[in-house]
């Protein structure tokens, strides 16, 4: 049957039982033949069937209770005609990625039978296998059309489809059909939620609870229910939260996928799930649990024998967990870190929100790739005050055996959540033992070859036994990453497991083409005359990406992941990572259009570039803006120099030459001025590592190639900042600025607040208005404290807009800094060259003022969208922004004696960094003893005037005032810097007088 009759049919098709007739004709026909799906769809056939499954009666969902009558009834002929209908949609996602385009006007009506509270289960069904299947189209879209995933997950993640997922997956009934919905909402939600905006939509709309309630039943149905649990639960008001043993058919591998993806690089949403009212029900976070005696005797025996240090800060679940020992983590940590570098506290820069280290994160939302220890010039570091430990929810220990007990995607699952809860923060420490002598060489030998069987009769098994391998190939190393990037520790365990080997081998491999089978035949969904007319670019958006390429694709982000994370701290890591030979691959993922990775030519020459047009016949792929991201991190990593401090000449890092001999200094400085945020961020981070002790000229081109004015813009400009407050003001009323938009931008995020505050409250097991505060617990008390003070730090929007700010801010500076520090050969004189030659390019006194301006505090006048009176807001300068400057004046001072001149002629940028002195950031009072000792320095006898004039003018302003308090700091390096630099002071001080 032609395409043009099939629309004739539905056209005279008067009654619901002629269009159900036409409808399942018309799905009888395509099903199983692609290029009948081409003729229907080109033909217009989506636009008559989404009218006729558009649910007209589905109203907004307001949270409040429905008519369930019609789930026990049969469907009624309308529902039947939406039914078929639905179910023709699915059929065709089912066709590829070339039909996603088409598809994208059908969204709304497949949404609107998504609501299993107006919608017969069937319907809810057929919707959830329509959105899934068209989620796959988008995903082989990805990085070769404008639309991709986000495209659906910005339908489907809104304030009434999100209630509706909640529902689906908060249903208690047993049947196949519900089970069914439920696993396909938790399969829609691991395929869609890559966003941060998507993760805090579904943690605060009652989905993440939804999972882990289910979570929960699991824990019941297993066993693992900590004793005691319910009388505690009954104190709480936590008893109705209690879960049955749920006989549930949704695997816990996609469960725990599912909690791991909205709770990713998030303390407050992995705090979410902790202190969700099911999993504080059966795994308390409590001091009051009691221990069976059978098995406190046995643990007993443990600490008689003396292995057993730690009884008191174990949970129940602790005691299904071997016991490990204390000595052999800090064996494994004096062997890693017995010489710390000099002048460290031994804290690391963190990663993530409130992670592992102990100074906490910088740069929550810009990155995802953190810069760890004082390996180089350019570094802040800055510790804070310890605090006592939490007690440790016993999910933690529970996910741990289930990763020893459980194989595949269920061991690899629970991997990755404990792996998020370690990472923020969650965990007590003694847990990096347990990863690191379990789970790290599990996930190693995850990357081993391929240990699928041969090929049989049952093809879906093989597909299934495919679609494992993959997933393991693209999440372990993704996993790994995150374990290894904040610990010396697990980057050991890893590297001993010889995981550098293996990830090498899985890059590689990702380079290997894929070559389109010939069968696969291009289409376009428009007339038969307009079939031959795209061009060859249209022809590959139109094909996608073959489902193996996309595959290599992301393999090759989580590898390069991993890669930067093992390549941090320790140069023999690096050593071994160049020696693998993945140099050409990683610079070649740091290209959109990748080729074949090959060195360079005899003659210094790249082989020609890939372009969009040549893609598909190559084979290589596309590579997303999150490929180019790892490749960045990647090459910051690697190009780290040796351990080091500030003045003393430092060694190269080994790997810089055959980085830059790959030609990454111009790709770096174009995605510098990318639009995208983290891929600009990062590689303005990678290019400051890059710069540091290499020749002048390759300096001077460097930043040539970036672009002075760049450079200044991305240092000066509080572009997040002043975006964001424009959005809360409604800037000048100019173009695309409007009264309507504005308020509807603070209606979301009123009923956000309102929801999570809603969400807060139902989490403790209370309503509105029972239980109040006086008779709640102490620990839930302390669980609502604790989850409104990181609300408040990870989702205010100010705030998060000003990190981002002053993330690329000090990557900026320390851009500069490191532009006329670190010189290799030519020592001074290399640094007296780039000093003027910095001045030249910017101007001499544009640059002292762009210091002075990050040393004064920002005022901010903040509208209030209630109309209420606002105070303005003063906002100090930042430490990483403040030790950036000293470093860089640092760096000035320690140059020929004019230098040193022009410094302290700066009465005012020296006036700015006075109150400094007493700033809690280590590294901002060290760079200002280390600024005291360079501008003191006397260089011969003909410095001698200049310098005592120097040391008068330092004293007068206050400076040796501040230093002798600094002889007293708590930490060990300031105190002898400040030291050093007042007997330096003084003695100017007293030549002149002498004079």
């Amino acid at each position: 049957m032609s395409r043009h009759s099939w629309m004739t049919q539905i056209r005279n098709a008067r009654t619901a039982a002629e269009q159900t007739a036409v409808l399942r004709a018309l799905k009888n026909d395509i099903v199983g033949h692609p290029l009948r799906k081409q003729h229907v769809v080109a033909g217009g056939i989506i636009e008559p069937v989404s009218r006729l499954i558009l649910n007209k009666a589905s109203p907004g969902n307001d949270g409040k209770a429905h008519d369930h009558s019609f789930a026990a009834r049969p469907l009624s002929e309308d529902e039947s005609v939406r039914l078929q209908g639905l179910q023709i949609l699915a059929s065709i996602a089912m066709g590829g990625p070339s039909f996603f385009t088409p598809l994208q006007s059908a969204l709304p009506a497949i949404l609107s039978n998504i609501c299993p509270s107006n919608n017969p289960a069937k319907l809810v069904l057929s919707s959830l296998q329509a959105l899934s299947n068209l989620a796959d189209c988008a995903a082989l879209l990805s990085g070769l059309h404008s639309v991709n995933l986000d495209t659906i997950a910005d339908a489907v993640f809104t304030r009434q489809y999100v209630a509706a997922l909640s529902r689906i997956l908060s249903q208690t009934s047993t049947s196949a059909i519900v089970q069914r919905q439920v696993t396909l909402a938790t399969l829609l939600v691991t395929k869609l939620c890559k966003e941060e905006r998507y993760q805090q939509i579904l943690a605060t709309s009652g989905v993440l609870d939804a999972l882990a309630t289910r979570l929960a039943g699991y824990i019941v149905g297993e066993g693992f229910v900590i004793p005691g649990a319910e009388t505690i639960a009954q104190r709480d008001g936590l008893a109705e939260y209690f879960p049955k043993d749920i006989s549930s058919n949704v695997p816990l591998a996609l469960l725990l996928e599912a909690i791991s993806l909205i709770i990713a690089n998030s303390k407050f949403r992995a705090s979410q799930l902790l202190y969700s009212p099911s999993i504080l029900a059966v795994f308390p976070v409590s001091s009051d649990t009691v221990i069976p005696q059978s098995t406190r005797t046995a643990w007993n025996a443990f600490v008689v024998a003396g292995l057993s240090g730690r009884q008191s800060q174990l949970n129940a679940v602790d005691y299904l967990l071997p016991y490990v020992p204390v000595q052999q983590l800090k064996s494994a940590s004096t062997q890693i870190s017995a010489f710390p570098p000099l002048g460290t506290s031994g804290s690391r820069e963190n990663l993530h929100l409130n992670g592992r280290s102990s100074s906490g994160n910088k740069y929550a939302g810009a990155s995802n790739w953190g810069d760890f220890g004082i390996g180089d010039a350019a570094v802040t570091s800055e510790p804070t005050a310890s605090e006592t430990e939490e007690q440790e929810s016993p999910l933690i220990p529970y996910l741990l055996v289930l990763f020893r007990s459980k194989a595949g995607m269920e061991c690899l699952m629970a991997a990755s959540v404990l792996t998020i809860l370690y990472r923020v923060g969650l965990t007590k420490k003694s847990r990096e033992a347990d990863i690191g002598l379990s789970v790290v060489p599990r996930l190693v030998r995850m990357l081993d070859d391929s240990i699928l069987p041969a090929k049989g009769k049952d093809f879906l098994a093989d597909m299934e036994n495919q679609t494992f391998e993959w997933t393991i190939k693209e999440m372990a190393p993704a996993v790994l990453s995150l374990l290894m990037t904040d610990s010396e520790i697990l980057q050991k365990a890893a590297f001993d497991a010889h995981v550098i080997g293996k990830l090498a081998k899985l890059l590689k491999i990702s380079y290997d083409p894929v070559i389109e089978t010939p069968e696969i035949e291009t289409w376009s969904p428009h007339e038969e005359g307009d079939l031959n007319m795209g061009s060859d670019t249209f022809k590959a958006v139109s094909q996608g990406q073959p489902p193996l390429l996309a595959h290599k694709i992301r393999v090759r982000e989580s590898t390069l992941k991993a890669i930067a994370a093992i390549s941090l701290f320790k140069d023999e890591y690096r050593k071994a990572v160049v020696e693998q030979g993945v140099i050409p691959y990683i610079v070649e993922s740091m290209n959109p259009t990748p080729s074949k990775p090959l060195p360079r030519l005899e003659n210094g020459d790249r082989p020609p570039k890939a372009t969009v047009e040549t893609v598909a016949q190559d084979g290589y792929g596309i590579n997303t803006v999150h490929v180019l991201i790892a490749a960045c991190g990647a090459v910051r990593a690697l190009s780290r120099s040796v351990a080091t401090v500030c003045n003393l000449v430092t060694d190269v890092s080994p790997m810089r030459d055959e980085i830059g001999e790959a030609g990454v200094l111009k790709i770096l400085c174009l995605h510098v001025h990318s639009t995208n945020a983290k891929l600009r961020l990062n590689a303005l981070w990678a290019l400051k590592h890059y710069v540091h002790s290499v020749s002048n000229d390759l300096k001077k081109i460097c930043l040539e190639e970036l672009g002075q004015g760049w450079l200044v813009q991305l240092i000066c400009d509080d572009t997040e900042d002043e975006a964001l407050l424009s959005s809360r003001t409604g800037g000048e009323a100019g173009e695309g600025s409007s009264l309507d938009d504005d308020m509807d931008e603070d209606m979301e995020v009123d009923q956000f607040e309102d929801s999570l505050a809603s969400g807060m409250g139902t989490s403790f097991g209370r309503s509105n208005n029972s239980r109040p505060s006086s008779s709640r617990s102490k620990s839930i008390k302390q669980a609502e404290l604790r989850l409104a003070a990181l609300r408040e730090a990870e989702t205010n929007p100010v705030s998060k807009a000003r990190k981002d700010d002053i993330a690329v801010q000090e990557q900026g500076l320390d851009f500069i800094r490191n532009l006329i520090g670190g010189a290799g050969a030519g020592g001074n004189k290399a640094t007296t060259e780039m000093i003027d030659f910095l001045f030249l390019a910017l101007g001499q006194d544009r640059v002292f003022e762009i210091l002075a301006s990050k040393l004064k505090s920002k005022i901010i006048h903040p509208s209030n969208r209630r109309g209420a009176p606002t105070e303005r807001i003063v906002v100090p300068p930042q430490s990483e922004i403040i030790a950036a400057v000293g470093y860089i004046l640092v760096h000035m001072a320690a140059s020929v004696p004019r230098h040193r001149q022009l410094v302290i002629a700066q009465t005012e940028l020296l006036k700015l960094l006075v109150p400094q002195f007493n700033h809690s950031s280590i590294e901002v009072r060290l760079a200002l003893c280390w600024l005291i000792t360079n501008l003191t320095w006397m260089d011969d006898a003909n410095d001698t005037q200049a310098c005592c004039q120097r040391a008068k003018e330092l004293k007068s302003l206050g400076f040796l005032e501040k230093l002798e308090m600094l002889q007293h700091d708590p930490e060990l390096n300031v105190r002898e810097r400040a030291k050093s630099a007042i007997w330096q002071l003084k003695q100017g001080i007293e030549y002149e007088d002498d004079c």
